[in-house]
């Protein structure tokens, strides 16, 4: 395969044998899997070769192509993506919004920032970078004449969450690891580790191929999930994670080169081959509030439905005639309603689900992130894996990492009838990694030897995302005390603007006024008499007191709500307690948030009850015909 002069990445690719199966050798892949199961993975790949997919494609724009940035542009665009721009960009926007974020940062997380921001000062070489001290200064300090690089990384772990979990330090080198500490950043943790390492004989890479059963520890403020919190709090979380992920990899001397993705001329509707956003928009159309594209759940229902005792299911393929065959009838019939489910055998179905995730025009895991994916499993521990990867999930794009979601959901419940199917955890990840990994025109883009040694890592890494998925989707609890002392300067810096316009209304207001009531107690002075006041404006209920007392969870508040307005028709589930303004925008609770843990972190909010659109369920999916 010839190279292009646009920078396009593009391997020589080496012949195969006849089944697309490089002859075996021996693999020192760390977390390798044996070669029984490694075996049924080169099947499903002989399979997907087998099933004659993209041969007519003769377009190469259909196809994804892979670009590495140019020289001093990855580092650009690593700063932009983290809200850091104007550190190299004086045209840039929100300078103070800036600040905000960087004095937040943990040690590691700085020095992450000043590595990629000094490489670019390194690089330059058509113009002069000025130094981020004649960008920003520390307005009314002695300190305004130092960069700001150089201030953060004179800065210790500035945001310590609160709580009893261990810390760096307690973390054994020579003792399995079982608990995820979501207080600390993950990087200085790893930095800890690190620098215990060197004074012990002890190996740093972790070579057992168990995986740990990791226990995610109850926070008494609750845990956030994907999906909890408000866009503008989700764009800040975005931000810390991708500068806590970099920093974590550099901690190891891991150097990640995003790839860049090439626009590419694809199917503007359709089941298969469309683009995730657009084929969630067209069925937002028809179904609105929809995560997960319809097509998806009606496969993934349409498999349950008929059970998941099946033996070999997701492994035995379906008829490649007879898929063909309801591919195409599919992409006519399904939104009418006209297409025929009860024909349609569990195999066939199975093989149309894994087609789906091939056939997107662009991969799952994305072509931004796919290289830090790959590079979890380069970490020396089996925690600092799990944590990479938590990070990397939650740096996917929405649509991504819904659909991912709602696939781990179902292998594992497939996974969940082993005894009956024989599908056991490591038979379902080598059968689906080359479905998630291998998108298209992937194999033209590699050399056999690639694809060797990437065989058992993918099938790895998806064992790690159906293994601990109720974790991956979780945002740590660091990054959520980073979030809130962000929101916390941003209000420094809006009531100082405002102050001396709120104290002249006020004054003025008490002169005309002065025999005025005074005005409803607030929630601080609400809390302060022992209860707190809860609203539930979709539900007409303007206030309720509720007691607060040490043991008082999210759930109660809900359930003391539910008997309260018996007219409701509503069930528990389908509510969620909001923790709004204070130093966060919006967060849904966890049901075993603990109130008053809460509002000691978070004095200024107020508690308000809504409707929630639930998670899409195959129990309640609307049939299309």
């Amino acid at each position: 395969m010839h190279n292009q002069e646009t920078g396009l990445y593009s391997v020589q690719s080496r012949p195969k044998n006849a089944s697309g199966k490089p002859p075996h050798h021996c693999c020192n892949s760390r977390d390798s899997l044996d070669e029984l199961f490694m075996d049924e993975y080169w099947t499903e790949v002989e399979n997907i070769t087998l099933s004659g997919e993209g041969k007519g494609d003769a377009e190469p724009q259909d196809v994804v192509q892979l670009k590495l940035p140019d020289e001093g542009e990855q580092e650009k665009a690593w700063l932009t993506e983290a809200g850091l721009a104007p550190l190299f960009d004086e045209s840039a926007s929100d300078p103070e919004d800036m600040m905000g974020l960087l004095f937040t940062l943990t040690r590691t997380q700085a020095a992450a920032v000043e590595k990629r921001f000094e490489t670019i000062r390194k690089r330059s070489k058509q113009h002069h970078i000025p130094d981020v001290r004649d960008i920003f200064k520390l307005p009314g300090t002695l300190e305004s004449k130092v960069s700001l690089p150089h201030v953060l990384l004179t800065r210790t772990n500035l945001v310590v969450g609160q709580g009893n979990g261990a810390g760096p330090s307690e973390q054994s080198v020579s003792e399995p690891e079982t608990d995820i500490n979501l207080e600390l950043s993950f990087s200085d943790q790893a930095l800890s580790y690190k620098e215990d390492s060197k004074t012990s004989s002890e190996a740093l890479t972790d070579t057992d191929d168990t995986l740990p059963n990791f226990k995610l520890s109850r926070d008494k403020t609750g845990l956030t999930k994907m999906g909890d919190l408000s866009p503008q709090d989700m764009k800040k979380v975005h931000r810390l994670v991708l500068i806590e992920m970099t920093a974590l990899f550099d901690t190891a001397g891991i150097d990640l080169k995003a790839h860049k993705a090439v626009k590419l001329k694809v199917k503007e509707s359709g089941l298969f081959g469309v683009p995730l956003a657009t084929l969630l928009e067209q069925d937002q159309r028809r179904q609105p509030g929809t995560k997960v594209p319809i097509i998806l759940q009606r496969l993934i229902f349409h498999i349950e439905e008929e059970g998941l005792d099946t033996e070999w299911l997701l492994r035995i393929p379906g008829s490649a005639t007879r898929v063909k065959a309801v591919h195409v009838e599919l992409e006519g019939k399904f939104y009418e309603g006209l297409f025929s489910w009860e024909s349609l055998k569990q195999h066939d179905a199975a093989s149309l689900l894994k087609l789906f995730i091939r056939e997107l025009p662009h991969p799952l895991l994305t072509v931004e992130y796919l290289i830090a994916f790959m590079a979890v499993l380069k970490l020396p521990t089996k925690t600092q894996q799990l944590q990479a990867l938590n990070l990397v999930v939650l740096l996917l794009p929405e649509s991504s990492r819904d659909v991912l979601k709602a696939l781990m959901e179902f292998l594992q419940r497939v996974i969940d009838h082993k005894e009956q199917n024989k599908m056991t955890l490591n038979n379902v990840a080598v059968v689906m990694a080359p479905n998630i990994f291998m998108f298209k025109g992937f194999r033209n883009k590699i050399s056999m030897q690639q694809e060797l040694s990437m065989a058992t890592e993918t099938a790895n890494i998806v064992r790690l995302l159906i293994r601990y998925q109720n974790l991956l989707w979780t945002i740590p609890k660091f990054i959520m005390n980073q979030v809130r002392k962000q929101n916390t300067e941003n209000q420094k810096k809006i009531s100082k603007e405002r102050a001396m316009r709120k104290l002249l209304k006020k004054i003025a207001y008490d002169r005309e006024k002065p025999e005025k009531q005074k005005k409803p107690p607030s929630e601080a002075d609400s809390s302060s008499q022992g209860f707190i006041r809860v609203q539930a404006p979709q539900f007409s209920k303007v206030s309720m007191a509720v007691q607060l007392t040490e043991e008082l969870q999210a759930f109660d508040v809900l359930s003391h709500f539910l008997s309260q307005k018996s007219s409701v028709s509503v069930k528990r589930e389908d509510l969620c307690l909001y923790e709004i303004g204070g130093n966060i925008k919006e967060r849904c609770l966890d049901e075993d948030t603990y109130m008053k843990d809460l509002l000691e972190l978070n004095p200024s909010a107020k508690w308000v009850i809504k409707w929630v659109i639930q998670r899409w369920d195959t129990h309640t999916l609307p049939a299309m015909s």
